[in-house]
């Protein structure tokens, strides 16, 4: 393990018991068994270790269960497959979605609020996306709350599962919630976030560019070790500058970097920026 991800994983222990705010750079190193300097060659300060943290974290299950609903062919798995991916990331580092959840609430750190707004709106667009796919034209006038409703579960259970030692079976809560969302889709006939208010709370400001994508792209280059991961990428970035392969020739060359484990943020990124210019 890199002392980068010692460090890491050492500070999400003290801030599951003491939160962000009440665990310093001396606690931190002290835990870990290294000097203050030795911190600072890793990260610049506490609050960029934290937005490091939140980083790691919430592009790991948002690159997942972009993948699982994009990828899972049939419709009826495919709400199944959303709702599980979501709740087994969080329950694989439960200690870390406590923070979150606590701190999503209680911080006042512009930085932090301009971070989970943007991992939000991540979400959102998978939701909503997922809702067209599967319901259609049935849902054209209710589709935004019920993004809302998706979040409002995923929440309520989050917070039932991690702080109520609740026994948790994944299969059973996936379908369980599965159920309550078609029937939301089928049923709700009055909504009140319209498309409207969905849009008017969305900011636009942080999108990611593609600079930033490049810049990304050449980190995933350069850590890249086997051929098929090396060419995929190469092909994506001339794309980037260049857009010339087909749309199923792009799909095949995302899913092949997926499979890398560094590479499924860059892979979801790619994506969602891919389509947003062809609807220009």
């Amino acid at each position: 393990m890199g002392k980068k991800q010692l460090i890491m994983e050492k500070a999400i222990e003290l801030f599951a018991q003491q939160g962000f705010e009440l665990t310093s750079v001396q606690q931190i190193t002290e835990h870990c068994g290294i000097s203050k300097g030795a911190f600072y060659l890793s990260f610049k300060s506490k609050d960029e270790l934290i937005l490091a943290i939140i980083d790691q974290f919430m592009s790991q299950m948002i690159s997942d269960t972009d993948y699982q609903v994009t990828n899972t062919q049939e419709d009826e798995r495919t709400l199944y497959k959303f709702y599980f991916t979501i709740f087994k990331s969080s329950q694989k580092h439960s200690n870390f979605a406590k923070i979150l959840m606590k701190e999503q609430s209680q911080s006042f750190n512009k930085e932090l609020g301009i971070k989970f707004r943007y991992y939000d709106r991540l979400l959102e667009k998978i939701i909503l996306t997922m809702m067209e796919r599967l319901f259609g034209e049935k849902i054209e006038n209710t589709k935004h709350d019920l993004v809302y409703c998706i979040k409002g579960f995923i929440s309520i259970y989050s917070e039932l599962i991690l702080f109520n030692d609740v026994p948790v079976n994944l299969d059973l809560l996936a379908q369980s919630l599965v159920e309550k969302t078609n029937l939301l889709a089928s049923q709700i006939t009055i909504p009140f976030v319209t498309e409207e208010i969905f849009q008017l709370k969305r900011l636009t400001n942080d999108e990611v560019t593609i600079e930033q994508l490049l810049a990304i792209l050449d980190q995933c280059l350069n850590e890249a070790e086997e051929p098929l991961e090396k060419e995929s990428l190469s092909l994506l970035k001339q794309h980037l500058l260049e857009p010339s392969l087909s749309p199923a020739l792009v799909e095949g060359l995302l899913k092949n970097v997926h499979d890398y484990s560094n590479c499924k943020w860059v892979a979801f990124l790619l994506r969602n920026y891919f389509e947003l210019s062809s609807d220009k």
